[in-house]
């Protein structure tokens, strides 16, 4: 059941008029059922990109692991690149990538931390936080918001 607009009585759901006063009721429509799995790989591995310095909310192991594989591969090229050309420009460039993912790195980490319900600094302990980066998330909402693996 729902409210009318106009006079706020109760009325059905799928109701176009009020029946006690007449007033237009616009249909709600339900929203899409959000899936579990939303994208490829390079969706989750640039999604860190586009939350530069997001370190509220949660992150799935997807995005997490993605992003550091992508980053993982792009400085493995650069770096084979610059062996190959006997360049240093491209290990330049290759430090300069790993300085500018640095802000975003830390925070999917702490989103990913978020996600398995944990608190952001836990990822000042090296070998602890590798462990903990690689739990499962919690099913449903914490107290860092709603899952991203699974809706509500």
């Amino acid at each position: 059941m729902v409210f009318c607009r106009a006079c706020g009585k109760e009325l059905h759901e799928t109701a176009p008029l009020c029946p006690h006063c007449g007033a237009p009721q616009a249909l709600a429509s339900k929203p899409a059922p959000r899936s579990v799995d939303e994208g490829g790989f390079f969706d989750y591995a640039l999604r860190p990109l586009t939350q530069y310095a997001v370190f509220q909310g949660r992150a799935r192991r997807k995005e997490y692991w993605y992003f550091y594989l992508l980053l993982m591969v792009v400085n493995f090229v650069l770096g084979f690149l610059s062996g190959v050309f006997d360049s240093s420009g491209l290990s330049i460039l290759s430090a300069l990538l790993m300085l500018a993912a640095l802000v975003p790195s830390i925070a999917a980490g702490v989103r990913r931390l978020h996600d398995t319900n944990r608190s952001g600094w836990w990822l000042l302990l090296p070998f602890v936080n590798l462990v903990l980066l690689c739990f499962d998330s919690d099913v449903g909402s914490n107290r860092y918001g709603p899952s991203p693996k699974y809706p509500d």
